[in-house]
């Protein structure tokens, strides 16, 4: 097993997919209520190979309201190489389980 979450910060000591695709699934202790995903990735200049092109691209964010079994898309996006690092994308952000969300942004 892989831990996705961790203090180190080290080039090359992440959590990487195999192959091109990949899913996450985080479960919280507690519901919460995001308005943004932030996405952060070394740079060329730090990478022990001189490239990043295991950054990742394009990924859809989802809730998951594990009672009713409902997923809901909090977003699309893509991450670019050529800004900074860290990048924060703003969420459609749900008032209630199962209520349709607005966006934001």
């Amino acid at each position: 097993s892989c831990v996705l979450l961790q203090p180190n910060i080290f080039p090359g000591n992440c959590w990487a997919f195999k192959g091109h695709q990949g899913q996450v699934v985080i479960k919280l202790p507690v519901q919460v209520r995001l308005t943004a995903i932030t996405l952060q990735h070394i740079t060329k200049e730090v990478s022990p190979s001189g490239t990043i092109i295991s950054a990742p691209k394009d990924f859809a964010v989802f809730g998951v309201d594990v009672d009713r079994e409902e997923e809901t898309l909090l977003g699309m996006f893509t991450y670019n190489v050529e800004k900074s690092p860290t990048q924060t994308f703003p969420l459609k952000v749900c008032s209630t389980p199962g209520a349709r969300c607005q966006g934001r942004g």
